[in-house]
């Protein structure tokens, strides 16, 4: 399991991290200050840091240095939104730069792209009884091929990267069809009901009342 790092002073932004990083099958540690994070990234094996700028103690941007002669991929998460200081961040060596507030499912994207990046994961993902394989595309099913059209393996592939999370059907359309949501469900609705025919993931594709849908894993 992939373990992460997430040096935040402001508890319950660090605790929400923590727990949907955890949801999507991350293993977490938090640390408060600069120094606490020094100590953690010394003591224990991460495979990414998301980190703060402005930290009590020791600041992101020296912490940096440190994550780089460890050879940790780091992703900066401030409200320090310029572009001066997105500039200086990523110049300094961060693989990202995610500028406070944010939502939940950009930020898990932009974790499992670093990860990927950084050839920390494979190319394939195993979600419930699926296998999709990243570089030819295809899903595998309890030893048979399951054939899905593109805009189908598109919508698998977003909820196993986001699974026991509730997603707007908006966000769904957005990030799948990438174009402008209208307000007109029909769409998303049909291709999550032939998922989960093709699937047999009645069970595991739930609605989720006013809101759309969600994997439970």
């Amino acid at each position: 399991m992939l373990k992460i790092l997430i040096a935040e002073d402001e508890e319950p932004i660090a605790n929400l991290l923590r727990m949907n990083l955890k949801k999507a099958g991350y293993a977490c540690e938090c640390a408060y200050d600069g120094e606490e994070a020094a100590d953690r990234m010394e003591n224990g094996r991460f495979d990414l840091l998301l980190l703060d700028i402005m930290l009590p103690k020791i600041s992101g941007y020296e912490l940096m240095e440190y994550a780089k002669a460890l050879q940790l991929p780091v992703i900066f998460i401030t409200a320090m939104d310029s572009t001066d200081s997105k500039v200086k961040g990523l110049k300094m060596g961060a693989e990202d730069y995610i500028a406070k507030p944010f939502e939940i499912v950009e930020l898990l994207a932009r974790v499992e792209a670093v990860l990927r990046r950084c050839n920390k994961i494979g190319r394939t993902i195993h979600i419930l009884d699926v296998d999709i394989d990243l570089s030819s595309r295809s899903v595998m099913q309890d030893d048979r091929q399951i054939l899905l059209t593109l805009k189908e393996y598109e919508l698998l592939l977003f909820f196993a990267r986001n699974p026991n999370i509730a997603l707007y059907r908006e966000v769904i359309y957005e990030q799948v069809w990438e174009k402008e949501y209208t307000g007109d469900s029909r769409t998303v609705d049909l291709h999550v009901q032939r998922l989960k025919k093709k699937l047999k993931w009645d069970k595991h594709i739930c609605a989720v009342y006013k809101i759309g849908y969600r994997l439970e894993t």
